[in-house]
């Protein structure tokens, strides 16, 4: 056990609602809790698009705005990220910055060589996912194959170039998988050392079932007495929710037009952010799919949310403003199949993890780099439903059924609605026994403890590595530097 409590920075480019977000703040809620001091420096948090933690005290955050923009008219999102992340690396080298025992850093690894070559601390680096495989979109397996335009390729050049050689600079790599870890030693071929595995955790206290406060329209108006599948993600074309869609269509499909199959509902719950054009479009393409099976939908937002609902979406004015038609009407009375919920509030996500009428949790990316999802389905003893590739491999185990936490099957809607009949025929016990594999599994394997103590070993080692030195070249330069002035002094005398 680390003896010596550390001072820790953590560097995170955007703290909104997502996977990596939610590792970031249960990775400092952790460290804090072994007594360690954490602070969170970040170039975007708005209060009504983040976790609650990082708005309501518990976890000290620092918002260094910068003067750049995201992006122009939805391009140079990457250059704009390195521009972001580098002024926020310049506030943490002011003279008069708080100094740090070690910097946590992941995402975007731009800042390392800054970090160590100005502030003489040590950096730990925790890889999600090598940014120059996301660029264009989920990630395919095999040799790595040219995407987007020649011009897009000769623009990914140098950022990815700078990409490697910044991680490179780390003291010590973590990564969220085997499967990341795979893929990474494949794509970073100039990087000898090997990743070290910490599997993210959670919380495993914000997901004790909750009773239902009756006042609280947030969560009354999101819960339902249908039987219930759930889809926590965000609002990506690359996490693929439209399988969810297509899946649950041809569940209803089989098993027919009786009453049991119309009371069936999906809600697709996940962060979503205007400004982001593939967030808007990624919206836009899931209600025409819903539209497209005859499905009616609400979307909504809780009452904490700043952001606007979809009708009032600003694009950039490259990009058609999307027409979110609505839905078939559902008829007097009645629920919509489909419930959109952007921006969830915590209390909404723990409610809908725990209410009885859950029937089961839907992870629909491929070769997802681990998927903090699946873990939050099994903490709650849902059935999970996920793809056969990348990181739900590890977390979900389908074979044997005895063992079964869930079902890992290839991304074909057919294929997910055979494994959602199943999961709706589950006698009661067989689904008390595998919801009861499924909390063991997430308590022992992926809680929030077991992740804090693993990187606590990983930042007190990289402390433990001393003092950042100066370099030898940069002595050099500034040897000759002198050298140069004296000659130049010199001969004006």
């Amino acid at each position: 056990m680390q003896s010596r409590k550390l001072r820790i920075a953590f560097i995170h480019p955007d703290l909104g609602i997502g996977g990596a977000e939610r590792l970031v703040v249960d990775a400092a809620l952790g460290l804090q809790k072994l007594g360690h001091t954490v602070e969170i420096y970040t170039s975007h948090h708005e209060p009504g698009h983040c976790f609650e933690e990082t708005r309501d005290g518990t976890l000290v955050v620092h918002h260094i705005p910068p003067p750049f923009p995201r992006a122009i008219k939805g391009k140079l999102h990457v250059l704009f990220s390195h521009a972001r992340q580098l002024h926020l690396t310049c506030h943490l080298l002011r003279p008069s910055a708080p100094s740090y025992d070690v910097y946590f850093v992941d995402l975007l690894p731009t800042c390392i060589p800054f970090l160590r070559l100005g502030a003489h601390t040590r950096v730990l680096y925790y890889c999600h996912f090598p940014d120059k495989l996301m660029a264009g979109g989920a990630y395919v397996e095999g040799p790595a194959r040219p995407r987007g335009s020649l011009l897009k390729r000769i623009y990914r050049l140098p950022m990815d170039a700078v990409e490697e050689w910044a991680t490179r600079q780390a003291d010590t790599i973590l990564v969220n998988s085997n499967f990341t870890r795979s893929v990474f030693k494949r794509h970073f071929p100039s990087i000898k050392a090997t990743p070290r595995v910490v599997y993210p955790g959670i919380n495993l206290d914000t997901y004790m079932p909750l009773e239902v406060d009756q006042s609280d329209s947030d969560i009354t108006s999101i819960l339902s007495d249908r039987p219930t599948f759930l889809s926590i993600n965000r609002f990506e074309s690359k996490k693929n929710a439209a399988l969810a869609i297509h899946s649950f269509a041809a569940l209803r499909k089989r098993i027919g037009a009786d009453a049991p199959s119309r009371k069936l509902r999906l809600v697709l719950a996940g962060g979503y952010d205007p400004r982001l054009v593939d967030n808007v479009k990624t919206l836009q393409s899931l209600l025409e799919s819903a539209r497209e099976h005859n499905l009616t939908y609400t979307v909504t937002t809780p009452s904490t949310s700043t952001v606007s609902l979809p009708s009032t979406v600003p694009l950039p004015s490259t990009v058609p403003l999307p027409s979110f038609a609505p839905s078939p009407s559902p008829g007097p009375g009645t629920e919509p199949d489909i419930l959109f919920l952007l921006n969830f509030s915590t209390a909404q996500r723990s409610a809908l993890l725990t209410v009885p009428s859950t029937r089961a949790l839907l992870y629909t990316p491929t070769n997802e780099h681990f998927g903090i999802g699946p873990v939050e389905g099994m903490v709650c003893g849902l059935p999970v439903l996920a793809c056969d590739s990348g990181g739900p491999t590890e977390s979900v185990v389908d074979q044997p059924p005895a063992e079964r936490t869930g079902w890992l099957r290839t991304p074909d809607p057919e294929v997910w609605a055979e494994a959602l009949r199943e999961i709706v025929r589950m006698g009661e016990e067989e689904r008390e026994k595998l919801g009861e594999r499924a909390r063991r599994r997430a308590r022992e394997r992926f809680g929030m403890e077991a992740m804090a103590r693993d990187l606590e070993r990983a930042l007190g080692e990289t402390v433990e590595m001393g003092r950042v030195p100066t370099p030898v070249g940069v002595w050099a330069v500034l040897v000759l530097l002198v050298a140069l002035l004296a000659y130049i002094v010199r001969a004006l005398l």
